[in-house]
């Protein structure tokens, strides 16, 4: 094995001490890191199952909540924050189950609602959101809107309320001047229940041709293509973007 060794060339020898040394490394850090009990369940020390049971219960569950809470429960249920759990807001309720004297936390100022509600671009379009330095800033939001049932104390008037980037970017376009109604056509209904209602869009090139096609009946001044030789294969919002529409050109 010696002999064996020494015919090795150097940098061979030295890959191979350096391998020996991580292996080595490899075998002390499993003896002295890893817990003796992992690997008992799978890919889990045996010893959390005890830990995890012994930690103090803080949560009691939405159930537990209905239970003596009824009314609000029904309430909330058939609104929007039927999904929110009782304790995201008014906290752990375990010690307040065990002894009714202890009280929950109720929110009365407007930190906890901005985390959902605070104006966001990745937010899903047509979630309610507001931005809290304008948005009625002195007053705090349960002055308006009751968080069991949030509904908005009336209907938004303009798609602007909800749809404010858009908004926004159509107001420094050519289409600024084109009512939203034109292209979108929304029940009443969209307006206290948007994602179960949602507005129709165009479908197809004819729509934009009502305008900007070359035999469009429509005031001078508006930008006009050949319908049946500008890029056929193409609906028009794949180059133009509808609510600033030069920004394809």
């Amino acid at each position: 094995m010696l002999k064996l060794w020494k015919k090795f060339p150097g940098q061979l020898k030295r890959l191979i001490l350096i391998f020996l040394l991580f292996v080595a490394a490899l075998m002390t850090a499993r003896h002295f890191l890893i817990p003796h009990d992992y690997g008992q369940y799978g890919n889990y020390r045996g010893g959390s199952v005890h830990e995890i049971a012994n930690l103090e219960v803080k949560y009691a569950g939405q159930i537990v909540c209905v239970d003596c809470h009824d009314d609000i429960a029904e309430i909330k249920f058939a609104g929007y924050h039927k999904n929110v759990a009782c304790e995201v807001c008014h906290g752990p309720g375990a010690a307040h189950v065990e002894d009714s004297d202890i009280e929950l936390t109720s929110p009365r100022g407007r930190d906890l609602c901005i985390l959902c509600h605070e104006y966001l671009p990745s937010r899903p379009t047509g979630f309610p959101q507001i931005v809290s330095e304008s948005h009625n800033r002195v007053k705090p939001c349960i002055s308006c809107h009751d968080p069991h049932d949030p509904v908005p104390p009336e209907a938004p008037k303009e798609c602007s309320a909800c749809h404010g980037t858009i908004a926004r970017t159509k107001s420094h376009s050519y289409h600024a001047d084109v009512e939203c109604v034109y292209c979108h056509q929304a029940s009443p209904e969209h307006k206290v229940n948007p994602r179960e209602n949602l507005p129709s869009k165009p479908k197809t090139r004819d729509f934009c041709g009502k305008c900007h096609a070359e035999d469009a009946d429509v005031e001078f001044g508006i930008p006009r293509v050949d319908m049946d030789a500008h890029e056929k294969r193409y609906v028009c919002w794949q180059c133009h973007y509808p609510h600033l529409p030069e920004a394809g050109q």
